[in-house]
């Protein structure tokens, strides 16, 4: 039977914790949308660092499926949520960059993907802001900009929104780089 000890000893670093992480959101570089990437990545308040899923092939054989490894699926979106400040500084970048793919107004918009789509960051950090793990999401846009629920019983709360981005594939540090 393991003692305490033993786990403790297993447990590199005491764990790594959900709350160390550090966000970074790169303007593209065909839309000028007025982001400050520093304070940008200190009010982003979570997000998550994304799955894999590699599909599968049934392939009948005698009355049996025999599964063979597929090709590596991008299919979800990932996510932030910000904390919205009185300037709407993120709030307004993420609207004109979303507007500058596809004008509210005209229907309008940037065409090639390289004036709108950029690469972005989640690091995984340890209590001394060392980099644990790293994943760059690339060719990236924002997919969503969710909304911000307006309440006259919500006094003591500041708002937070979420942007959900899509992307090409992401890399992982310890495997890709």
């Amino acid at each position: 039977m393991a003692a305490i000890d033993d786990f403790k000893a297993n447990l590199i670093g005491g764990g790594a914790r959900a709350n160390q992480f550090r966000v970074t959101i790169t303007p593209p570089s065909g839309i000028a949308i007025g982001l400050d990437v520093r304070r940008t990545s200190f009010l982003a308040k979570a997000s998550n660092l994304p799955a894999q899923t590699i599909g599968e092939i049934e392939v009948p054989f005698r009355g049996r499926k025999i599964y063979m490894a597929g090709d590596r699926e991008f299919a979800d979106a990932w996510s932030v949520t910000f904390i919205n400040d009185t300037d709407f500084m993120i709030r307004n970048a993420m609207e004109r960059w979303s507007n500058g793919i596809n004008d509210l107004a005209e229907g309008t918009g940037v065409v090639a993907p390289a004036d709108y789509q950029t690469d972005l960051f989640v690091e995984q950090l340890d209590r001394d802001d060392t980099v644990l793990k790293s994943y760059i999401f690339r060719n990236a846009w924002p997919l969503t900009v969710a909304q911000i629920d307006l309440s006259t019983e919500t006094t003591n709360e500041i708002e937070e929104f979420e942007v959900t981005w899509r992307y090409q594939h992401f890399e992982a540090s310890g495997v890709n780089f």
